[in-house]
Formats: C-alpha cells, structure tokens, sequence
C-alpha cells in the first residue's frame, strides 16, 4: 500500500480512537455512496456527526482542514443525504472535521460544526 494510503488509514484510526476518547459512539467507518465517502459516522450524545478525517504529515501546503473545500463539502453532503435515507435518522447532525498531524509528535485537532448542509 502507498504510503500516503497508509497514512490516511492510520489517521482515520487515530482520529476515531480520539473520538472515543472524548465522548463520540461510533457508528461506521468508511460509509460509501455513489457520491463520497464519510471516514466516521458517530454519535455525539443525541447528534448524529459526519466526521471528514485529514491526515497530514506536514503543514507546508496547509493546514489538514484546508484541504476539505466547497467541493468536498457538498460530495460529503450528498452522501450524508443518502445515509439519513437510508438509516431513516430524524433529528440533529452535524458535520466535522479531524485534522491529524502525523510525525514526532502525533496531535489531533476537531473541528465542530465545520460546515453546513442547506
């Protein structure tokens, strides 16, 4: 596996584990839709969260949250659409984002309410 691959998968387990820590049931990993694919689905009390997980291990493009734009908010949106259909899910949700820095000194960052659906 390419290690950038390897990277993302470490951050997604790190970053679910941090979650778990802080209070967040998880639901699934790795939901996929025609659309997108959400890293964490979580339970934080009674909201449901749609967790996008960044990775990186250096800052010299940016910081990880950068990196989820418009774009992949509206494609992480879409999917968060088709899980509330198919889960039936009725009541508050809310969209975050982990940002992981991987290297000498591992740090974990979450962003609550980092973007809105319409």
């Amino acid at each position: 596996m390419a290690k950038h691959l390897e990277d993302g998968k470490r951050g997604e387990a790190m970053a679910a584990d941090f979650l778990k820590s802080q209070g967040y049931v998880i639901v699934t990993t790795n939901w996929r839709d025609k659309y997108c694919e959400i890293d964490i689905i979580a339970k934080d009390g009674d909201t449901l969260v749609f967790v996008e997980v960044k990775a990186r291990t250096s800052t010299l493009f940016g910081e990880p949250d950068t990196f989820v734009d418009h774009r992949k908010q509206q494609l992480l949106i879409r999917a968060a659409d088709a899980y509330l259909y198919v889960s039936e899910h009725e009541g508050e949700i809310r969209f975050d984002i982990v940002s992981v820095y991987l290297g000498q000194k591992n740090h974990i960052e979450v962003i609550k309410d980092a973007f809105w659906s319409n």
